[in-house]
């Protein structure tokens, strides 16, 4: 026989499952929609901030009557656009080099430029191939597992000095994906997942908590 929990009897019970029932319900949709529109509020007040750094007769609340909300967006979409396009003729390209050199005689600032620029460079460069499939390693140790993505299959000396197949899997941190470990797994160590890597980075992102089911899906 199986137990299951009674309706609530009673109005003052009614009334607890009722506020109960409905609080939670809120509670679930308005924290992701209040997160979001004070995140989007946040970074439209730092973008417009970008706008402090010109000089002060050109500021526009100095020049327009009124203040125009997303105003440094629309000049931060303008200043990459032209970055853009000055960086990759030749002129732009040799200047960047220089620009490069000079950074890097520079001690410590040097190491900050690569590091992001490299960041930079991973997520905005990343081809459809890098992440190609998700799969479960043994990791840290024997008995539990983690997160991959395999970006390839190994080549050169790695495939000469190992007797197996040998995959380039990346295994990510949580709940900062950006950094993570590179393994070499034998192809037949890993276990291949039906989830896409779209939702391997909401369970990883959510630290488990949004957990993706294939069944829902499909």
């Amino acid at each position: 026989m199986i137990l299951r929990d009674a309706p609530p009897r009673g109005p003052l019970a009614r009334l607890k499952h009722f506020i109960k029932a409905n609080l939670l319900a809120g509670i679930l949709f308005l924290t992701p929609v209040l997160a979001t529109f004070f995140f989007l509020r946040f970074l439209f007040n730092w973008v417009d901030g970008i706008l402090q750094f010109l000089p002060a007769p050109l500021r526009p609340e100095n020049i327009l009557p009124f203040r125009i909300p997303g105003l440094g967006l629309i000049m931060l979409f303008a200043t990459l656009l032209l970055t853009g396009f000055l960086v990759r003729n030749y002129l732009g390209r040799k200047l960047v080099h220089i620009w490069e050199r000079v950074i890097d005689s520079i001690p410590l600032v040097n190491k900050l430029y690569l590091a992001v620029k490299q960041l930079v460079e991973t997520i905005f460069n990343r081809s459809p191939q890098d992440f190609q499939r998700v799969v479960l390693v043994e990791f840290p140790k024997e008995g539990s597992y983690a997160l991959g993505f395999v970006t390839g299959i190994a080549t050169g000396e790695t495939q000469r000095k190992t007797s197996h197949n040998v995959l380039n899997v990346f295994v990510p941190t949580t709940p900062n994906p950006t950094s993570g470990f590179f393994l070499m797994v034998p192809e037949h160590s890993v276990i291949p997942m039906e989830m896409g890597v779209e939702d391997a980075f909401k369970l990883l992102v959510s630290g488990g908590i949004i957990s993706p089911d294939r069944k829902n899906n499909q």
